[in-house]
C-alpha cells in the first residue's frame, strides 16, 4: 500500500509539472513589465519548463490597427473594445490555448485586465469587460500587477527616450491605476513597482516559481 501511495504521489507530481500555466504581467507603461517578463522567462529555462512569451495587442491585423491608433488618435470606445476582443480571440486560438494544452508556461505582457482598466477609464464598465472576456479567454493562474504612480511611469518613459502614446495620458492613467487596484480576482497579486528593479523581480519570482512545480 505504501508503494502504491508513493507511486500515486509521483504521478501527481509529474502531472503538475507538465501542466500548462498562464501568467500575466500588468501595469501602466513604465512599470517594468518587460524586465519582469525576462526574469520569469529565465526562471522557466532554469526549471526546464517550456515557455511562450507573448503580448497584447498582438502583431496580428487587429492588434496592428490598435497600435496604430495609439500613435494617430484613439478610436471610438466601442470600436476599440471590438478590436481588442477580435485580437484576443485570435491570440487565444492561435497561441495561448495551444501552448497551455502542450504544457507550456505562457507569459503575457498585458491581457484583458488592461482592457478593463484602459477602456474602463474611458467610461466602459470594467467588470463587464472582465466577464465578457472570461467567456472565451482562459483565466490566468497568476496576474502580477506592477503598481506605479503614473507620474513616475511617465518619468521612466521619458528617461528611456520614448514619448507616451495616446493610451498613456496622465489624467487617464490615474483612473487606469485605480481600476487595476479595484480588480478582484483570486489570482491577482499587487507588486509595488516604485522600488528598485531587483526588488520587484525578486518578489515576482517568489510568487511565480511555486507554479513551476
Amino acid at each position: 500500500m505504501e508503494i502504491l501511495a508513493e507511486e500515486g504521489a509521483m504521478h501527481r507530481d509529474l502531472h503538475n509539472q507538465k501542466q500548462g500555466r498562464l501568467v500575466v504581467v500588468e501595469g501602466i507603461d513604465g512599470a517594468g513589465k518587460s524586465s519582469v517578463l525576462r526574469v520569469l522567462e529565465a526562471s522557466c529555462l532554469a526549471h526546464d519548463r517550456p515557455c511562450v512569451v507573448s503580448h497584447e495587442p498582438t502583431n496580428g491585423p487587429w492588434g496592428r490597427k490598435l497600435r496604430e491608433s495609439a500613435r494617430t488618435g484613439r478610436l471610438p470606445l466601442d470600436e476599440e473594445l471590438s478590436l481588442f476582443q477580435k485580437d484576443r480571440a485570435e491570440h487565444v486560438g492561435a497561441i495561448i490555448q495551444p501552448a497551455i494544452n502542450k504544457g507550456s508556461v505562457v507569459l503575457l505582457d498585458r491581457y484583458y485586465f488592461s482592457n478593463a482598466a484602459y477602456q474602463g477609464a474611458r467610461g466602459a464598465d470594467p467588470e463587464s469587460i472582465l466577464v465578457a472576456n472570461e467567456r472565451f479567454a482562459p483565466q490566468p493562474d497568476l496576474v502580477l500587477l506592477l503598481d506605479l504612480d503614473p507620474k513616475q511611469g511617465r518619468s521612466r518613459i521619458h528617461g528611456r527616450g520614448d514619448v507616451p502614446d495616446d493610451f498613456e495620458a496622465l489624467d487617464a492613467l490615474e483612473r487606469v491605476r485605480q481600476i487595476f487596484l479595484n480588480i478582484r480576482r483570486p489570482y491577482f497579486r499587487r507588486i509595488d513597482a516604485s522600488r528598485p528593479q531587483d526588488d520587484v523581480s525578486n518578489e515576482a519570482l517568489a510568487l511565480f516559481e511555486p507554479l513551476l512545480g
